[in-house]
């Protein structure tokens, strides 16, 4: 075989490797990927699934449970709350009105449990309150 040849059929055979690993790369990263739901959202939620919250917390509603919290999770914009248990790390800047993100199942006393370890918080934006000034 000519040696321009072979070289040219290594090359498409290692570009067409290279697309498939990376459509394969996409696939995965966006099919595991799940929408992060409001606490409105999960009213209705099935008991066992998981989901992943996002919200704030409810001002007051924070409780210490062994090896955990026991808080309520609102809307951004406010709104009904839903009750999580949650066992596992607790982030230091975990705190009342703070923004969090969990994975959460409905139990079946409709408590949403987080799983272990999930629990972020986000950070206030450092722009907040000059917004709130200005007003």
């Amino acid at each position: 075989m000519d040696p321009s040849r072979k070289r040219r059929v290594r090359l498409v055979v290692a570009l067409a490797a290279a697309v498939v690993l990376a459509s394969a790369l996409i696939y995965t990263s966006f099919s595991s990927s799940s929408e992060a739901r409001k606490p409105s959202q999960l009213r209705s939620a099935v008991n066992g699934q998981e989901y992943q919250l996002t919200g704030r917390v409810v001002p007051g509603s924070v409780r210490d449970i062994p090896g955990g919290k026991s808080f309520r999770v609102m809307d951004r914009e406010g709104g009904p709350s839903i009750p999580v248990r949650y066992q596992g790390a607790i982030p230091d800047p975990f705190r009342e009105g703070r923004e969090v993100i969990i994975d959460v199942r409905r139990g079946t006393d409709g408590v949403f449990v987080g799983e272990k370890d999930t629990l972020v918080t986000k950070c206030p934006s450092k722009f907040e309150d000059e917004k709130q000034q200005r007003s």
